[in-house]
């Protein structure tokens, strides 16, 4: 407990006036051998925790009662941050970025999947743009009978469509884009699916494919009635 030294000591003849016992206590002061001046001192005649404690030991957890600190109390982040740990294992916690390379979010438009990441509506979106894919079109959208097509699907997943003329027993069916340029799959080919286009009045047509390459493919048609080639036959090849 701090003691207190008087302002005025009496001597043991002294006559006690109203002046002098304002002196005793106006000018009493708290001795300084009643703290430890470490931790402890006195600064301008009070108590204060030493700022040399208070850096060097600081407030300890039990001296804080629960919820205490308020919001106000702590310090400053900038815009879009929160208080985190992103370090990948224990770790002070920082003001981390919301969205950013290092952030809670990453919003770089990836594809990839990550346990630990959200996804931002820059991933979601190119991740539903993936999924539709683009198409290679004729410039009024329409692909006509006798050319070519193809739309990439996500994943990268190629679908090639149009039609070919049979005009023979068999023909070879290079893949085509719409302009008319050669466009082979990247990769692999998994199949192809083939109709034939039947004529009112004619007899049973039929059509099918052999020799699959990532650039071509045979077409065979055949017509019942003419026993000879079964005309324009309809194509969709699959692939990656």
């Amino acid at each position: 407990m701090a003691r207190f030294v008087t302002g005025k000591t009496f001597g043991t003849t002294e006559t006690v006036t109203a002046a002098l016992l304002n002196q005793a206590v106006n000018d009493a002061a708290i001795s300084t051998d009643s703290v430890d001046n470490s931790t402890i001192e006195v600064n301008s005649n009070a108590l204060r925790l030493k700022d040399s404690a208070s850096a060097s030991t600081g407030v300890t957890t039990a001296k804080i009662a629960d919820n205490a600190v308020t919001l106000a109390k702590i310090a400053t982040q900038a815009d879009q941050t929160v208080l985190g740990n992103v370090s990948g294992g224990t770790a002070v916690p920082t003001a981390v970025s919301i969205v950013g390379a290092s952030g809670i979010l990453i919003n770089d438009d990836a594809l990839g999947t990550n346990d630990t990441k959200g996804a931002t509506q820059g991933n979601i979106k190119a991740f539903v743009e993936n999924l539709i894919g683009t198409a290679d079109k004729s410039g009024s959208g329409v692909v006509a009978e006798g050319t070519q097509g193809s739309i990439t699907l996500g994943g990268g997943l190629i679908v090639k469509f149009g039609s070919v003329d049979v005009n023979s027993s068999s023909v070879t069916l290079t893949f085509k884009d719409s302009s008319g340029s050669n466009s082979p799959f990247p990769t692999a080919i998994y199949g192809v699916m083939v109709t034939a286009q039947e004529d009112a009045g004619s007899g049973a047509e039929s059509a099918g494919v052999s020799d699959l390459a990532l650039g071509s493919c045979t077409v065979k048609g055949y017509n019942s009635s003419s026993g000879g080639a079964v005309g324009r036959v309809f194509f969709i090849a699959i692939g990656h």
